[in-house]
């Protein structure tokens, strides 16, 4: 009576060490690979490559190729073997980070676009994702997904890995420099210039002078006389004063107001040229503050 080759077959098969193996057949759920005559083992498709997720296993391996495999199972009740075939290669999401740790640039295809941002094919023959939220420093990312297509190469920050969920978080907004992180002299309470970008019947939009900062100047804010407060008194290209009333890193929201600044310098003059029991008028106290200031 032949000997059982399957008897004592833990012992000579331990768990995570690697042998050399035929590949006999292939199926759609996996490989079986011949370690000896009698003993095979199966690499299920989802032990076949780190990458290549939802490929057919005759698309990775052939008949009769001679395959370098790691023992992750053995039941010797069940005559069953399961072999890993990517365990015999570094995740490639490891090799990624050692290569491009977070803060490096590196540049990908777009290979797929989503409601959630984009897709780059990265070194390694791995993905990572921009988010929307990190496509654009000015825009909505709804709006500046359309300016990219499939084929694309587009250059990008790593933002985070995490090799266990093997995830690759990407951020192109990052390569530009933010304004909220070094704002200069545009803070709460002080006077900047704007240019007009934008007229509309409900306010104006501005851009700080200077900076990428923009902001919209609603009605109410346009004046401190409601007389004033129109719209049509302003046109595309013209520059105007204004007052920082709101500046939010956190919100990344600056706001400005004509009327602010307005309100603010008629307290100045009033401070200065005059009070209110003094008897001088508002008009008085401005004239006075506007003739100063000329001379």
């Amino acid at each position: 009576m032949l000997d059982d080759p399957w008897q004592g077959i833990e012992a000579k098969y331990p768990l995570n060490s690697r042998f050399t193996g035929r590949v006999t057949n292939i199926t759609d759920y996996g490989a079986f690979v011949e370690l000896e005559p009698g003993i095979e083992g199966l690499i299920h498709v989802s032990e076949m490559s780190w990458t290549k997720k939802n490929v057919h296993p005759g698309k990775i391996v052939s008949k009769t190729q001679e395959v370098e495999v790691q023992v992750l199972e053995v039941d010797s009740a069940k005559r069953r073997i399961s072999l890993g075939l990517k365990q015999t290669m570094r995740n490639p999401w490891e090799v990624f980070v050692e290569k491009f740790p977070v803060g490096s640039t590196v540049e990908g295809e777009v290979k797929n676009k989503t409601e959630f941002g984009l897709f780059l094919g990265l070194d390694g023959d791995v993905d990572g994702m921009v988010h929307l939220s990190d496509l654009d420093l000015k825009q909505p990312g709804e709006q500046v997904i359309d300016n990219f297509k499939k084929g694309d190469m587009v250059k990008a920050i790593v933002l985070d890995v995490d090799v266990e969920k093997e995830r690759i978080s990407l951020g192109v907004k990052q390569l530009e420099g933010d304004p909220f992180a070094e704002p200069g002299d545009v803070k709460k309470g002080a006077v900047v210039t704007c240019e007009i970008l934008e007229v509309k019947d409900t306010g104006i939009e501005v851009q700080i002078t200077g900076t990428d900062f923009t902001s919209f100047i609603k009605r109410s804010e346009l004046a401190r006389d409601r007389d004033d407060q129109r719209t049509d008194r302003f046109a595309v290209g013209e520059k105007v004063d204004a007052r920082v009333i709101q500046f939010d890193k956190k919100a990344r929201k600056v706001q400005v107001s004509i009327k602010a600044l307005e309100v603010a310098e008629e307290k100045e003059a009033i401070a200065q040229y005059g009070s209110s029991d003094s008897g001088a008028t508002l008009g008085d106290i401005l004239g006075n503050a506007l003739k100063k200031r000329d001379t």
